[in-house]
């Protein structure tokens, strides 16, 4: 009963965890990888605004984003500022405590609706100590991400308000027909009315 149990949460995704997919455009995976992604990994949901972490839950779990858009952001006298931002086949989690189960102060939201995949910290720790193929796999995914959050700094760094909106554009361009654009503004640490008044000005010169 309890294997049956086990298929059935990936009958909507042809029998197997989708992270084995992803995995393997990395590095091919062993059978024995397969078997526990398959066994410790499992489908959530959440609604459009619902909190997939917040300070109140311990932090359990990398989540691989297969639908829907997810952000990160922290609170800050009351203010959110809004760290990161991401979309469908990006892997996201809590930055602070990344790997371990202590507490953080970071949220991450759904923006819309998202269909996600949980990656228990366990199954990365066991991953990472058993098989040669998964460090592998985890530095490149790591150089990823390093980018992208080289990108994330560099915006941060820019003085003038409207190289900041150029630089979303090259760097993250799915985001402006999107994500609400007061996410973006936090992102960006602007204003809403003064991305707003960049965003036309910058439309009527296309």
């Amino acid at each position: 009963m309890a294997g049956a149990q086990e298929n059935s949460k990936w009958d909507s995704y042809n029998g197997v965890s989708p992270l084995i997919a992803l995995y393997n455009t990395f590095h091919p995976l062993t059978t024995e990888m397969e078997a526990l992604i398959d066994a410790l990994t499992f489908p959530v949901s959440f609604r459009k605004n619902r909190y997939i972490i917040s300070p109140i839950d311990r932090n359990r779990y990398l989540y691989l984003i297969l639908k829907g858009v997810v952000r990160g952001f922290y609170k800050d006298s009351g203010t959110e500022i809004t760290s990161w931002i991401c979309q469908e086949y990006e892997i996201v989690g809590t930055i602070r405590n990344l790997w371990t189960a202590a507490e953080s102060d970071e949220y991450l939201q759904a923006i819309e609706d998202v269909d996600l995949i949980a990656i228990p910290h366990e199954l990365s720790t066991m991953l990472y100590e058993n098989f040669a193929e998964a460090n592998i796999i985890g530095r490149k995914i790591m150089e990823l991400y390093y980018r992208a959050a080289y990108d994330r700094g560099f915006i941060c760094q820019i003085p003038s308000a409207t190289g900041r909106y150029k630089h979303l554009l090259q760097a993250f361009p799915w985001m402006i027909n999107r994500v609400p654009l007061r996410y973006i503004a936090s992102f960006l640490g602007l204003r809403l009315e003064t991305l707003s008044r960049i965003r036309s000005s910058e439309n009527k010169k296309i």
